[in-house]
């Protein structure tokens, strides 16, 4: 994703591996901040999809957000 960003010659855009986001059972998730807008892409043509269309062009890729009623399991 970050060799993909730097393709597009994304400004201001800062792409960080980070640990558990939470939401581990939806598989790989991402989040775009500020908005806060989160993502579960499934291959590397979907993460091609969101760099494109959301960074790119500024429109949300909905079929492959992640929305309020996909909450993480109760841990108990």
């Amino acid at each position: 994703m970050k060799a993909r960003a730097k393709e597009l010659r994304l400004q201001s855009v800062r792409v960080n591996a980070a640990g558990c986001l939470d939401r581990c059972e939806f598989g790989p998730t991402l989040v775009i901040y500020p908005e806060g807008v989160w993502y579960s892409p499934k291959t590397r043509e979907e993460v091609d999809e969101i760099l494109e269309m959301h960074l790119v062009r500024g429109r949300r890729v909905r079929r492959l957000m992640l929305t309020e009623q996909d909450r993480p399991s109760p841990k108990g």
